[in-house]
């Protein structure tokens, strides 16, 4: 268990649900990093912020594996 998970909903920050399926935050991650990637938006901080977090979330519930210990966290 990571400190960084007790503080964070990284399922609130790709918009889906905690009962969602792999397929669906995958298809939530994909949609949200096109948004707020840097190269799409150039000198935005706050959409780098974003997308930063978008990816940090993805990393731990993206994986089968880091996605049951995040949940039993």
């Amino acid at each position: 268990m990571r400190k960084e998970w007790m503080e964070k909903d990284y399922y609130a920050a790709l918009g889906v649900a905690k009962d969602a399926s792999q397929k669906d935050i995958k298809k939530a991650f994909r949609k949200l990093a096109r948004e707020f990637h840097p190269d799409t938006n150039p000198g935005d901080d706050v959409a780098e912020t974003r997308f930063k977090e978008i990816n940090e979330a993805y990393d731990t519930i993206g994986s089968e594996d880091t996605r049951r210990e995040y949940d039993h966290a």
